[in-house]
């Protein structure tokens, strides 16, 4: 059975009775995205999925899905973020969202950025739409300020989606509360004081600005340099410029600052020993600031 969309189904017990949270317009995202010339060629709008990553890998490796496929969730229930972390809130509290990009033009070996590339993407996006600060963690995180304080507000997954394919997931807490938090070092665009918490113009700023990234990156050949990326990536990485410890399998670290972003998307530490250290993303169990 194929999932109708959010906004066309009948609403679901007391989680889908909050007037502070109406909603996707599907028909008006479709609208506003889905046009001749532009990198999205659908978006779909789910009530409820165990993750919308797992679902446009599959609709890919079935041939159900095209470049530029828009998957949108109003709630999850088994969402992951890195190494199978678990990500979860309540229905319609956050944007959660995947888009399958085939960038067949550029070499597999600069596919590494596409998370990046969509972090500086979501951080666009929002700044404009919900006028607040955001900074990225790396190699995945979308930070806000709460009371002074840095605060996860998002997380992206990228992962592979057959031949050719990439699945990037984006994860963002929108209106939640303070009670409602995972955590207390969480965050949302409403506790860090959004403007605007309507989740429509929010998406479609984030998409806008991921197509502006995607078509720079990929006209580049995938050259993070060159399309002005690697610079615009370092300029909002709150992780730059801290020591931080970087926590790596088989209970190894590594204790450095992080004094840049390479061209192939690794965090380079330089380290007590006088030694510049690059680490990747697929190496990394842990970040966080060193002790």
């Amino acid at each position: 059975m194929t999932p109708r969309d959010a906004s066309e189904q009948e609403p679901n017990r007391n989680r889908w009775s909050d007037l502070d949270r109406p909603p996707l317009h599907a028909g008006a995202l479709r609208r506003g995205l889905v046009r001749e010339g532009t990198l999205w060629s659908s978006v779909d709008v789910v009530q409820r999925t165990g993750s919308t990553n797992s679902d446009l890998v599959a609709r890919a490796a079935a041939g159900e899905a095209a470049e530029g496929a828009v998957l949108v969730a109003e709630e999850q229930t088994a969402g992951r973020g890195r190494l199978d972390r678990q990500w979860s809130a309540p229905a319609r509290s956050g944007l959660f969202f995947s888009v399958l990009l085939t960038p067949r033009e550029v070499p597999v070996d600069r596919w590494g950025w596409l998370p990046l590339l969509t972090g500086v993407a979501v951080a666009t996006g929002l700044s404009r739409a919900a006028g607040v600060d955001t900074a990225l963690k790396w190699p995945n995180d979308v930070l806000v300020t709460v009371g002074g304080d840095e605060r996860k507000a998002g997380g992206i997954l990228a992962e592979g989606a057959g031949e050719g394919g990439v699945v990037v997931g984006v994860g963002i807490n929108v209106s939640l509360r303070a009670d409602e938090l995972p955590v207390p070092t969480a965050g949302s665009l409403a506790l860090a004081g959004a403007v605007s918490t309507d989740r429509d113009p929010l998406l479609r700023g984030m998409l806008r600005a991921l197509e502006e990234w995607y078509g720079r990156w990929r006209a580049a050949g995938g050259d993070a340099g060159a399309c002005g990326l690697q610079e615009t990536y370092a300029a909002g990485c709150a992780t730059l410029g801290r020591t931080v410890r970087a926590e790596l399998p088989g209970d190894r670290a590594l204790v450095g600052e992080a004094v840049a972003v390479d061209g192939d998307g690794r965090l380079v530490l330089a380290t007590a020993a006088g030694v510049q250290e690059p680490v990747g993303a697929g190496d990394i169990v842990h970040l966080r600031p060193a002790v």
